[in-house]
């Protein structure tokens, strides 16, 4: 779980990925804050279910903000969507390690 609890933004992630091949079979979340944080954890589990790790890593803010098309806010207001990607690197990256 990551996220700044503080500010009412906390995302769990799970993915499950083959240990033989490396590639995710299923990804879930479950994000607390507002509607851009959940509509991008939402959009970032569904690209992530079929790809590599590698693959899943290379996932940018960009993709995310095109993809959803989110209008231009303040940058105070950017935390709960930017965040999404370097989560879900920090998931990734330290698969397995957390029980």
């Amino acid at each position: 779980m990551v996220g700044a609890p503080e500010c009412g933004d906390v995302m769990k992630l799970q993915v499950k990925v083959n240990p033989e091949s490396g590639v995710i079979e299923d990804a879930k979340f479950k994000t607390f804050g507002c509607g851009s944080a959940i509509a991008s954890s939402s959009l970032a589990t569904e690209w992530l279910r079929g790809k590599t790790v590698d693959e899943a890593l290379q996932i940018k803010n960009t993709d995310i903000v095109n993809e959803l098309s989110l209008p231009p806010v303040e940058d105070s207001l950017l935390e709960c969507w930017r965040k999404t990607p370097s989560r879900l690197r920090f998931g990734l990256q330290n698969q397995g390690r957390c029980e």
